[in-house]
């Protein structure tokens, strides 16, 4: 019988884990011997603090990030195949949501493998939850384009859709490079298109705040090198 893939949520930073994860998290993470990971000192970092008194090194640890190969991807499903439950962990949040992750579960899911998602922060939904924008319509987009003028480009095809459809549009960028992308944004959007900047969601230091463009450049926060998610809705 084959095992059953479990997906892992993890913090969005330094927070207490209690805060953020249900007890039934605890307990399943407690139970299993096999991971499938993003970086293995974190994993095992996080590990540790679930359970201070876990023998790490009875574990075992597989990597999966951005830099494995759709060759290496099958192997990472043996232990599954021969009746161990397995842990997806990701460096933060939920596993497959902007997540290599995601790899693993298509094929578990190609493969008959049960997939169990448990409770835990996205940042995403969590920022959306907040902003008071569409949450029956709304996209996902990622990361913008790296050069200003395609970036500018995509900003003004995102408020079109946000104006004429109320699709709420979210994404995210590289925290280094926010206050560069907040100027652009400034720049570029009309004054009466509303903007939600959520930083450090879930963490102590969380601020989320909706505001038009024409309010947001009276008060632009300080949000370099912090993770923030953005949303533009009419």
């Amino acid at each position: 019988m084959e095992g059953t893939l479990y997906l892992l949520p993890t913090t969005l930073g330094e927070s207490d884990l209690h805060h953020v994860l249900p007890d039934y998290n605890f307990s399943v993470m407690n139970q299993l011997a096999h991971f499938i990971v993003e970086d293995i000192r974190s994993a095992r970092r996080f590990l540790k603090k679930v359970n201070p008194a876990i023998n790490i090194d009875t574990l075992t640890f597989m990597t999966l990030n951005e830099q494995t190969s759709d060759i290496e991807l099958p192997a990472l499903l043996q232990p599954l195949k021969e009746g161990h439950d397995v842990g997806v962990i990701s460096e933060a949040g939920c596993p497959a949501i902007a997540d290599p992750g995601a790899a693993i579960v298509q094929l578990a899911q190609a493969a008959g493998i049960r997939v169990i998602p448990l409770v835990g922060p996205s940042s995403l939904l969590m920022a959306l939850m907040a902003s008071g924008f569409n949450g029956q319509n709304f996209a996902f987009v990622g990361y913008l384009p790296i050069t200003s003028h395609e970036r500018i480009k995509t900003l003004k095809m995102l408020e079109k859709k946000a104006i004429t459809e109320n699709q709420t549009q979210i994404f995210i960028e590289t925290p280094y490079r926010n206050h560069k992308l907040m100027e652009e944004i400034m720049e570029t959007l009309l004054p009466t298109t509303h903007l939600c900047v959520a930083v450090d969601v879930s963490l102590p230091s969380e601020r989320i705040r909706t505001l038009n463009i024409a309010a947001w450049k009276k008060q632009i926060p300080d949000i370099q090198k912090k993770p923030t998610v953005f949303l533009i809705n009419r």
